[in-house]
């Protein structure tokens, strides 16, 4: 797998080598294929690349994904072209926490674009950037399914909800007390109204 399938992002044989999930982390990927028939068992892949991006740093690299591929028997583009889709997934190194603010219409109408204009300021960095400690990623997506309850954000498998100022503050202090990775396969998430 070249760059012709991942953009600019170099592939490195050797970095590939030495990618493999750990026994907690296989175990998990193989109940998940357990559900499916083996001729369909790329239905797998979305909870498969959750696995891969928690266990691998936050992030797909290029070798990751083809790792994944090896593991589903499928072809690394297929991989790509899935994780390449959807916003959850990481092309690229990005904080150990991901905020992703809801920018569509319920959120937007109640405030979301001065909540991220807040976290910009707040964490000095601006959408798409990451924190020069490398904490904070700050992302905008589309629907996160809250409108009863906008302005939201989501961080790893957590979602905050009815957000003002004041909770934003608190939400960057408990996660940078916490100090580890947050995905969407915490099994701790928290959703706060």
């Amino acid at each position: 797998m070249g760059a012709e399938v991942h953009g600019t992002q170099e592939f490195d044989k050797k970095k590939r080598a030495e990618i493999k999930f750990s026994d907690a982390a296989m175990a998990e990927v193989n109940e998940i294929i357990s559900h499916y028939p083996t001729e369909k068992i790329k239905s797998s892949l979305l909870p498969v690349l959750h696995i891969a991006q928690a266990e691998f740093g936050g992030w797909l690299s290029p070798e990751t994904m083809d790792y994944v591929a090896s593991v589903l028997k499928i072809k690394p583009i297929e991989v790509f072209e899935v994780a390449s889709f959807y916003t959850m997934y990481h092309l690229k190194p990005v904080g150990k926490c991901v905020f992703e603010v809801c920018q569509t219409s319920s959120c937007w109408l109640n405030g979301a674009e001065d909540i991220v204009k807040y976290i910009e300021k707040k964490l000095n960095i601006k959408v798409g950037e990451t924190t020069r400690d490398g904490m904070f990623t700050l992302k905008t997506a589309e629907c996160l399914g809250s409108c009863g309850t906008a302005p939201m954000l989501q961080c790893g498998a957590s979602y905050h909800e009815n957000l003002t100022y004041a909770k934003v503050d608190s939400l960057i202090e408990k996660y940078k007390n916490e100090n580890r990775l947050r995905s969407y396969t915490d099994k701790d998430y928290q959703n706060t109204l």
